[in-house]
């Protein structure tokens, strides 16, 4: 009572060894199966790649960003530096161009108010006590306090 139906060759059942053409299709099947599995192992492997490498690029970077970190920390440290000794030496400049100015001032005054015998007078005395050095409250040389009587202007004056 079976009917051809019902039972043994119906065509849609995957139990029948005897099928070639069933046969053939659980072959494609199973070849297509396998050749997802190698893809995916495939794709896999190239994702873990592709990770390895940007792991790998970050930890370059990161070399390399500390790296600049620390030239910019010594550049900086040496541009303060630099910037603090041309403090001093603009500092040091207009102490030296207020002092020049200052000798100036006085050969100016000299010549126009003195007698030669006076200024000669006056030199003697500068002398005297230029051999005390003064300085004022900021480490330089007081101009008023302080006439050396080797200085080029003295021997100027004296002739």
């Amino acid at each position: 009572m079976a009917s051809p139906i019902s039972g043994g060759y119906s065509g849609s059942g995957s139990g029948s060894e005897g099928d070639p053409q069933q046969h053939i299709m659980d072959q494609r099947k199973r070849k297509r199966m396998q050749s997802n599995r190698e893809s995916a192992r495939r794709s896999r492997m190239r994702k873990q790649q592709h990770l390895d490498s940007l792991i790998s690029q970050a930890d370059e970077l990161k070399k390399e960003n500390s790296q600049i970190s620390t030239s910019i920390g010594i550049t900086t440290e040496l541009y303060l530096n630099i910037e603090s000794d041309n403090a001093i030496l603009r500092a040091q400049m207009s102490e030296l161009t207020n002092r020049l100015n200052s000798l100036n001032d006085i050969i100016n005054y000299m010549n126009s108010s003195m007698s030669t015998t006076t200024n000669h007078h006056f030199l003697a005395a500068a002398a005297h006590e230029a051999q005390e050095t003064h300085f004022n409250d900021c480490g330089f040389m007081d101009p008023w306090n302080s006439l050396p009587a080797n200085h080029p202007i003295m021997d100027m004056l004296m002739y």
